[in-house]
């Protein structure tokens, strides 16, 4: 039961939070008990396939500007994009500077304003920059893997641990079918193998790179009460998606730091 539990919970995670091609599985209580649980699956993947693609440009020894547009393409092209979504969604909502109420109808509103498009240029801007620095220095390109992950278990983190603004949505969704306490137990342990990998790649390198990222994981929190009132799916996807850029920003920092 539980492995088919767990095995359910594994189709929905990526079903959900990817775009492969995988088998659909009906969202149930049980089908979504754990699915959290695989999320920051997802984020390894996405490094892997980040350091992957470093190692062929390398190989091939093409152009700067192709690696890092190949860089910033490969986890839209995996997700779907459903995190930036989030952040494009988010930033919509804080810079229309209203009240708590009018923030969370941005939230729901399926159009995109002037601020989110702006926004997403920017991120994908700074993205494109990193990347193309740390194809010159990629001493600690392999923290990509640790901050993919970190990033999704942070965000999971989020559905188990902290109050819903809304009383609909996916956030609130996946919040009252999860098994809160398993998960969060999951999601420690994923921090925990985080930290060590990227002990293991960096030591005070890597150590400082968790704090950073803890740093914002405990800023966030705090913009979703203060914002929102609590967290939603979009708020979620806007915390990966920094989290991720953060990653990458440590990465290359740590990279010019021993060039």
């Amino acid at each position: 039961m539980i492995l088919r539990d767990c095995f359910s919970g594994l189709l929905v995670a990526f079903g959900m939070y990817s775009a492969l091609p995988l088998p659909q599985v009906e969202w149930k209580k049980h089908t979504m008990r754990y699915a959290l649980g695989f999320l920051p699956l997802i984020g390894v993947l996405v490094g892997a396939c980040e350091y992957g693609w470093l190692l062929l440009a390398q190989h091939w020894e093409l152009h700067t500007m192709l690696y890092a547009a190949g860089a910033v393409l490969l986890p839209v092209a995996i997700t779907g994009g459903i995190h930036v979504d989030g952040f494009v969604d988010s930033c919509d909502a804080l810079c229309s500077y209203s009240e708590t109420e009018k923030k969370l109808e941005i939230l729901k509103d399926p159009h995109v304003g002037a601020f989110g498009i702006l926004w997403m240029v920017v991120l994908l801007l700074a993205q494109f920059g990193l990347f193309a620095q740390l194809y010159d220095t990629p001493q600690f390109a392999g923290f990509l893997f640790a901050g993919y992950a970190l990033a999704r278990a942070f965000g999971g983190d989020l559905i188990v641990t902290q109050k819903c603004a809304k009383d609909s949505g996916l956030a609130r969704m996946f919040a009252d079918n999860t098994d809160k306490k398993q998960v969060s137990y999951v999601m420690a342990g994923w921090i925990a193998a985080s930290v060590c990998w990227l002990l293991f790649l960096g030591k005070g390198f890597g150590l400082a790179v968790f704090v950073l990222l803890l740093l914002y994981f405990v800023y966030h929190v705090r913009l979703c009460y203060r914002q929102f009132g609590g967290i939603t799916g979009d708020l979620c996807g806007m915390c990966i998606t920094m989290m991720e850029t953060l990653a990458l920003l440590a990465a290359v920092v740590c990279g010019l730091c021993m060039r």
